[in-house]
């Protein structure tokens, strides 16, 4: 059960970062990554397509279909 809240918890807080890298890299503007200030519109965009797709992981692993509501609850407050 444990893995369910942090899994999910992990989750909100890199789904969350991905959208401003995700967003600034579509409209091609210049955001920090961890690879550099400044970086270039591409790599924000890489940046943060992996975010999502590590969060989806941790989503996948954390089994949320038997626990919905309590999942939802970590993503939201580690999205906060």
């Amino acid at each position: 059960m444990w893995e369910l809240y942090v899994y999910s918890f992990v989750a909100g807080v890199l789904g969350a970062n991905g959208v401003p890298h995700f967003i600034k890299g579509v409209t091609g503007h210049k955001h920090q990554t961890p690879f550099g200030k400044g970086s270039s519109a591409v790599v924000n965009v890489v940046w943060g397509w992996v975010n999502f797709v590590v969060a989806g992981g941790f989503l996948y692993e954390a089994d949320v279909h038997r626990h919905l509501i309590r999942a939802f609850g970590m993503v939201a407050i580690g999205a906060l």
